[in-house]
């Protein structure tokens, strides 16, 4: 699932593409992939988590090597779209499994810590890619990385259900099952919590599908490096997000989300002066330490703010927007298109200014 970005420049050239025409590609998968959430959410509170995370693990892979095959244009997309349909299944199902086995007092530390493994993969497919794609093409990329995925799905049912999860899992921290005195103002406060939430990853995202064009195009570099660039927004996540969930569990939740986006919307705009090398280096590692600090964050905040009945479909409805934001992306690469890159990262960057000043009006004095 992390393949599509970085080879996006071996894809623009195979199919002639411009930059609103990827951006459509990028939409086809993660509009299908947000849209997917809540469903699947739904699914996993009636038939438990085992069928939902083997299909966001297996189906994702058989998926993946039909994208290899993709004759035309058109067929590339239809196919991302399925990719995003199956891999919905996975955050909604595996989020309250991970909150069910500490006490809420931990709860933001242990969902960091789960964040650790879907970032590592973020962080080093953009470094794989870039080497299979140099002698195999972008197409020999997904199908070499699909087939070990496939096993590995078939492995983590097996597992699963050893372990214990092939029904609804009961809350370990069940004793704790109210863990706040419902206030008047709870649904506002998570709403406009959500809300910041879901900018924070829609906004940069939108940007971050566009770096290694950005690299190719704008800074004149290969498309191998554009590619292996990418890695450098989730080698900031890789402990951004065990940071985020702890400060959270320590300092309260309010004040890591509303620190996200004081983050994310002036890294967004400094990408427009870095220079190739350790200027961008470090803009692309603070973007993704901004991404990535406040998802564990709003995961323990749904789950401790919503009955133990109804949060898978409460996070998929969270999943719906923030996975599927970089759903923008054709706006923005149109935007692009038009005006340059300068002008399709300022905008993001006010965007994103604004949405926090807006959201914390509605959350500033409160912790919780």
């Amino acid at each position: 699932m992390a393949l599509l970005t970085p080879l996006l420049p071996f894809i623009r050239d195979d199919f002639a593409l411009n930059y609103t025409q990827a951006g459509w590609l990028v939409l086809a998968y993660n509009l299908a992939y947000g849209l997917s959430q809540l469903p699947a959410g739904w699914l996993a509170d009636r038939i438990g988590p085992r069928i939902m995370l083997t299909i966001g693990v297996a189906g994702v892979a058989v998926i993946g090597l039909l994208i290899g095959f993709s004759p035309t244009y058109i067929v590339l997309a239809l196919f991302l779209v399925l990719l995003g349909l199956a891999g919905g299944g996975y955050h909604p199902s595996a989020s309250p499994l991970v909150s069910a086995s500490v006490k809420p007092e931990n709860r933001g530390k242990a969902l960091g810590t789960h964040q650790i493994g879907g970032t590592a993969s973020f962080f080093l497919t953009p470094l794989i890619a870039a080497g299979i794609a140099s002698a195999l093409g972008w197409r020999g990329v997904f199908l070499s990385i699909s087939i070990p995925a496939i096993a590995f799905g078939i492995m983590f049912y097996v597992l699963l259900g050893r372990m214990g999860y092939a029904r609804k899992v009961k809350s370990a921290a069940s004793a704790s099952r109210v863990e706040a005195t419902p206030a008047p103002d709870r649904l506002r406060r998570l709403t406009a919590f959500v809300a910041l939430g879901v900018a924070s990853m829609i906004l940069v995202q939108s940007v971050i599908a566009f770096i290694p064009l950005y690299i190719v195009d704008q800074l004149g570099r290969s498309e191998e490096a554009g590619a292996a660039m990418l890695s450098l927004v989730y080698f900031g996540g890789l402990w951004a997000g065990p940071l985020g969930g702890y400060l959270s569990d320590r300092l309260g939740r309010v004040p890591v989300i509303i620190a996200v986006g004081l983050i994310a919307a002036p890294s967004i705009y400094f990408l427009n002066m870095a220079p190739f090398g350790v200027g961008i280096s470090a803009v692309l590692i603070i973007m993704g330490m901004a991404m990535h600090l406040g998802m564990p964050v709003v995961e323990a905040y749904i789950i401790s703010y919503t009955s133990e009945r109804r949060r898978s479909t409460v996070l998929g409805i969270y999943y719906l927007g923030s996975r599927g934001g970089p759903a923008v992306a054709p706006l923005v690469g149109s935007i692009i298109d038009h005006h340059g890159f300068y002008a399709g990262f300022s905008v993001v960057a006010v965007a994103m200014a604004v949405m926090t000043f807006i959201c914390a009006i509605f959350l500033w004095g409160r912790k919780d």
